[in-house]
C-alpha cells in the first residue's frame, strides 16, 4: 500500500496549525463575545489562551509518541481500546463536514458585509474556496504545506495591521461598566470561544508526512500557541477598547478595526485579506480529516476504499472527492434556510470539546512523565468547564456517540451469528 509522503518541517507545521487555529472566528467572536459579555469577556479569552496551552503541549506529545494520521481517535484507541477509538473518529465524522462549510460561510458573509451582495454570490463565493482546499490537497503536501506558509503569514500581517491602526482610537472609559450582562454570558462566551481554538488536532493527523516529527511537532506547536494567543488577545482588547462591537457590528469587526485608521480603502483591502484567511482555516481542516478518514480506513473503521492514496499526489484522493457532497449539502441548507451565526458555531464547538476531553483522558493514561501528564489533567478540567455550558448543543455529540454505540453493539452480534 502506498505511505504518506515525508516532506514537512517545523515551518510547515506551525503554518499548518496557525491557519487551522486561528481563522475565520477571528472575523467575528472579538465582537461577537464583547456583545455577550461585554468588557468581562477578555476573561474568557485570557482563560481559554492560558488553557489551550496545557491542551496544545498535550497533543503535541501524543502526536509524537504516537505517529498516527488518526490523531485523536489514534490516541484514544491505544488508551481505552478499539471501540472507544471508533467512537472517537465518528466524532470526527460530523465536525469537518459541518465546520468547514460554516467557516466558509463566516468568511463569506464577513464580505457580503461590506459589499452589501446577496446571499446567493455569498454562498457561491464559500463554494470556491472550498473547492479550492479540496483541490489543492488533491495535488499534494508540498504544494499544501507552500500554501499555508503564506496564508498564515498575511493572518499576522492582517491581524497586526488591525491592532495597531486601531490603538490610537481606545478609550479606556468604555471598560467600565466591566461585567454589565453577568458572569454567565462570560461562561457562554467561553464556550463559544472553543471555535476559535479548535485545530491543534490537526497536526496531529499529518504527523506521518513529518521528516522529523520527534522534533518538528513541538517545535511547530510551541510557535503556533505563541502567535495565536498574542493576537487573538491583542485583537480582543482593541475590539473592546475602540467599541467596534454591538448590535449590527458582529458581522464585520476586524474590518472596522483597520478602518478607524484607514477608512473605507483598508476596510476593503482587510475584506480581501479576510477570504485568505478563512481559506487557510478550511485548507488545513480538509487536510486533517483526509487523513483522519484515511487512517479510520487503514484500521478498518471505514470502508477500505478509502486506505487507498493517489499514486502519483500519494493524497488520500477518494476523501477529498467524497467530501464535496456533505459540503454541498450544508451549502444547499444555508442557502435555503440561513442558521443563527452563534448557533452555526456552537453546534461543532461541542464536538471538538468532547474530542478534547477523550484527547486530555487519553494523554493522562498514556504519557509517563508528571508535567505531561499534569498538562493532561489541566486541559481535561478546562474542557469539562467548557462544556457544561453548550446547552443543548451537548444533544450532538451526545447522540453521535450513542448512534456509535449501537452500530458497535450490532456489529457484534452480527460477528457472532456468523461465527454460530
Amino acid at each position: 500500500m502506498t505511505t504518506l509522503k515525508r516532506a514537512l518541517t517545523w515551518r510547515e507545521g506551525a503554518g499548518f496549525t496557525v491557519t487551522a487555529v486561528l481563522g475565520s472566528g477571528v472575523l467575528v467572536l472579538p465582537s461577537l463575545t464583547a456583545t455577550m459579555a461585554g468588557p468581562a469577556s477578555l476573561w474568557a479569552w485570557i482563560l481559554i489562551a492560558l488553557a489551550i496551552i496545557p491542551i496544545g503541549l498535550t497533543l503535541g506529545q501524543l502526536a509524537v509518541r504516537y505517529p498516527d494520521a488518526g490523531g485523536i481517535a489514534a490516541y484514544v484507541r491505544e488508551a481505552f481500546g478499539t471501540f472507544s477509538g471508533r467512537v472517537i473518529g465518528y466524532l470526527y465524522l460530523a465536525t469537518v463536514p459541518v465546520a468547514a462549510p460554516a467557516a466558509a460561510i463566516i468568511g463569506m458573509d464577513y464580505v457580503r458585509t461590506f459589499l452589501h451582495w446577496s446571499w446567493a454570490p455569498t454562498i457561491g463565493g464559500a463554494t470556491l474556496i472550498l473547492a479550492a482546499a479540496i483541490l489543492a490537497n488533491y495535488l499534494g503536501v508540498e504544494l499544501s504545506g507552500m500554501t499555508v506558509t503564506v496564508v498564515v503569514v498575511v493572518i499576522a500581517v492582517v491581524m497586526l495591521a488591525a491592532v495597531i491602526l486601531a490603538m490610537p482610537h481606545m478609550n479606556t472609559q468604555v471598560f467600565s461598566p466591566w461585567l454589565p450582562h453577568g458572569w454567565i454570558p462570560v461562561g457562554q462566551s467561553l464556550a463559544l470561544l472553543f471555535w476559535a481554538f479548535v485545530g491543534w488536532e490537526m497536526l496531529g493527523h499529518m504527523v506521518e508526512e513529518f521528516v522529523n516529527p520527534t522534533t518538528d511537532v513541538p517545535r511547530a506547536l510551541a510557535m503556533a500557541i505563541m502567535v495565536i494567543d498574542v493576537l487573538y488577545i491583542a485583537v480582543s482588547v482593541v475590539t473592546i477598547g475602540t467599541r467596534t462591537y454591538g448590535a449590527g457590528k458582529t458581522g464585520d469587526g476586524l474590518a472596522q478595526l483597520v478602518g478607524l485608521g484607514l477608512g473605507r480603502a483598508g476596510m476593503a483591502v482587510i475584506v480581501v485579506l479576510a477570504i485568505l484567511v478563512t481559506y487557510g482555516t478550511i485548507h488545513t481542516y480538509v487536510a486533517g480529516f483526509s487523513r483522519l478518514v484515511y487512517a479510520q480506513s487503514r484500521a478498518g473503521d471505514l470502508p477500505l476504499t478509502f486506505a487507498e492514496l493517489h499514486r502519483r499526489f500519494r493524497t488520500p484522493s477518494r476523501v477529498l472527492i467524497a467530501l464535496i457532497v456533505p459540503f454541498a449539502i450544508v451549502l444547499v441548507v444555508e442557502w435555503v434556510h440561513p442558521l443563527d451565526l452563534s448557533q452555526l458555531i456552537l453546534w461543532p464547538s461541542a464536538i471538538f470539546i468532547v474530542l478534547y476531553i477523550a484527547a486530555m483522558g487519553a494523554g493522562w493514561r498514556l504519557l509517563s512523565k508528571p508535567g505531561h501528564r499534569a498538562a493532561a489533567v489541566l486541559g481535561l478540567v478546562f474542557s469539562i468547564v467548557a462544556l457544561s455550558f453548550v446547552g443543548w448543543a451537548l444533544l450532538l455529540p451526545l447522540g453521535i456517540i450513542v448512534v456509535a454505540w449501537m452500530g458497535g453493539e450490532f456489529r457484534v452480534v452480527v460477528t457472532l451469528n456468523r461465527k454460530m
